[in-house]
């Protein structure tokens, strides 16, 4: 499964349920409740009348006079209280609470949403240790944005994080507790670095804590890559992520001038890495399709199947698209590509994405890849990037680690063990079956080498990218 494309499960040859797709968060004991001996949302006839269903959707928004939060900070206060309340994808949520920002107060807003969400376990733990009672999740949220500010952000003042806190907060009247729980934090919790007094990651628990990754994954690793490896992983899971661009060969030259970036990797020629900021979306080369944005992982997925020009190449699970239309660039447009996508939205999506990068050799099908009639040896190469638990890209997709949970897995694995069988019988004798998730979980792999598969890995401590695993077999 690419690292482009929504993780987290059971996912399909395009677009099935995702696994954990309940409200992400621990088991209800992980919140903390309100200050000790109060209420988190101040007494109950502070609390405005009227029913539930009365109270307004998010938080206010003063005039930017008055507004000592900033429109970056409500953005991501309405980011991780979405997450939290409704089990919102925080991609999806960042891409409304932004809307119409600047490039950089949407940059801001990403950071302090992300990272929120990504340290919840760990600003929990924090939290434990003043607050004994339930917290009202505009509180929570507010408490996670502040809490990350002070103890992960630098470059914040202490006031400045509290008093921004304070103002998200409103008008719950909780917000004296904001107030008061973060300065006490600053009095009690902090190191002489500013850093969170943390267990130490010498254990899978405290680890866990420390890196803010669900307890079981981190048992998980631990066991399969050894304490030293895990730890990297773990600390790795919380770095912002590399911004990469791929050249689109069907409508730019590789060394174009006005493509962003440089290249960097002599493997991917088509790759330039980002340094700084970048609205991919509004730079007219990605709206003439230029470019496109694409992990390194997920190319090399690409160009491991090597598609020839005038072949014909199955794609099995397509959308969003990044790898079909790579495959497309790499055959130079000539030869057919058949991309299937059972979801219909994802697939039109998909059919849209061909159009503006001129992919006009693909061609789209909304059909489940377990249920498509496909004529047995017909293909000389087949793309499977499996439906996976996306455990590789936990970095880009702060809400993931929180929504999946362990006994998805097994289903997963299942799922993916009937798309290889079809890609088994599509392609030709003498064809390539090329096997790809972006997670980092032995159960998800397949084809390995006792299969006469050559295998790759990428590591996100070792390779400064999100984790893949890329299984390549010529059959005889």
């Amino acid at each position: 499964m690419s690292a482009d494309r929504r993780p987290g499960g059971p996912p399909t040859g395009g677009g099935r349920p995702r696994p954990g797709g309940g409200r992400p968060g621990g088991p209800r004991g992980d919140r903390p409740a309100g200050p000790r001996g109060q209420r988190s949302g101040g007494p109950r006839g502070d609390r405005p009348a009227g029913p539930r269903g009365d109270r307004p959707p998010g938080p206010r928004r003063p005039s930017a006079v008055d507004d000592r939060a900033g429109v970056a900070r409500r953005a991501a206060h309405q980011v991780v209280l979405r997450v939290l309340r409704d089990g919102a994808f925080a991609d999806r949520a960042l891409h409304g609470a932004a809307e119409g920002l600047p490039p950089r107060e949407r940059a801001q807003a990403k950071r302090l949403a992300f990272g929120a969400i990504q340290r919840r376990l760990t600003l929990d733990h924090v939290l434990g240790r003043h607050v004994d009672r339930q917290l009202d999740l505009e509180v929570r949220a507010a408490l996670h944005i502040g809490l990350y500010e002070l103890l992960f952000s630098d470059g914040t003042p202490s006031r400045a994080a509290v008093a921004a806190a304070v103002e998200l907060a409103k008008p719950n009247q909780g917000f004296r507790l904001v107030n008061a729980v973060l300065r006490r934090v600053i009095d009690e919790d902090a190191t002489t670095e500013g850093r969170p007094r943390l267990p130490a990651d010498d254990t899978p628990e405290g680890a866990a804590i420390r890196h803010s990754h669900p307890l079981w994954l981190v048992r998980r690793w631990w066991e399969w890559l050894g304490p030293n490896q895990t730890r990297a992983l773990l600390a790795a899971g919380n770095r912002p992520v590399e911004l990469v661009l791929r050249v689109n060969a069907l409508k730019a030259p590789l060394d174009d001038p006005e493509i962003p970036g440089e290249p960097f990797d002599d493997e991917l020629p088509e790759a330039r890495r980002i340094t700084g900021g970048l609205d991919v979306l509004g730079h007219p080369g990605w709206r003439a399709g230029r470019f496109v944005a694409m992990s390194r992982g997920s190319m090399h997925a690409s160009r491991a199947v090597d598609p020839q020009p005038g072949e014909r190449v199955l794609d099995l699970c397509a959308a969003p698209g990044g790898k079909t239309t790579h495959l497309a660039a790499l055959m130079g447009g000539e030869g057919s590509i058949l991309a299937l996508e059972r979801h219909r939205g994802r697939a039109r999506a998909l059919a849209r994405t061909c159009e503006r990068v001129g992919a006009t050799n693909v061609e789209v099908r909304g059909e489940d890849a377990l249920e498509a009639q496909l004529d047995a040896g017909s293909f000389d190469r087949v793309l499977l990037d499996a439906p996976c638990s996306g455990l590789g890209t936990l970095a880009s997709h702060p809400d993931l680690r929180w929504r999946i949970k362990e006994p998805d897995l097994a289903e997963v694995a299942r799922l993916q063990a009937r798309l290889l069988e079809v890609a088994r019988r599509a392609v030709r004798p003498g064809g390539r079956i090329v096997y790809s998730v972006c997670t980092l979980n032995p159960g998800e792999e397949r084809l390995g080498t006792a299969d006469g598969a050559t295998i790759r890995r990428l590591w996100p401590h070792k390779d400064r990218t999100e984790g893949f695993y890329v299984a390549t077999l010529d059959l005889p």
